[in-house]
């Protein structure tokens, strides 16, 4: 059996825990820099929101579709490695936490529905 890699360690970590405790915000941070940061902070401010048919993350100037470890933002489009599986951006980081820490604003509703009207 492999050794996990270092974000399914502190994903398991936090998932046992429930809650983002100084150690673990200590390895997200020190794993992903800003990116880690900014996605505490969007947890923290309530903006993983999930949808029947989506996850979303509210950005500054934009809404962000989040799908596994994909998402539709321009630095995971531009900017990380595809195979390196620790280099994510800060709205699939969040979504990785909330879920872990039951911190999601959920919506039952489509959000290709809501989309329309934003």
């Amino acid at each position: 059996m492999s050794e996990a890699n270092p974000v399914e360690r502190w994903e398991a970590r936090l998932e046992e825990a429930g809650e983002l405790s100084p150690g673990i915000v200590e390895r997200i941070t020190r794993l992903h820099g800003d990116r880690g940061r900014r996605a505490i902070e969007a947890v923290g401010e309530g903006r993983v929101k999930i949808y029947r048919d989506f996850t979303v993350v509210v950005g500054h100037d934009d809404e962000y579709v989040v799908e596994g470890r994909g998402c539709t933002c321009k630095d995971a489009e531009y900017n990380l490695d595809p195979e390196d599986p620790t280099d994510l951006c800060w709205h699939v980081l969040a979504v990785a936490i909330a879920r872990r820490v039951g911190h999601v604003d959920y919506h039952d509703m489509w959000y290709s529905e809501v989309r329309e009207f934003l």
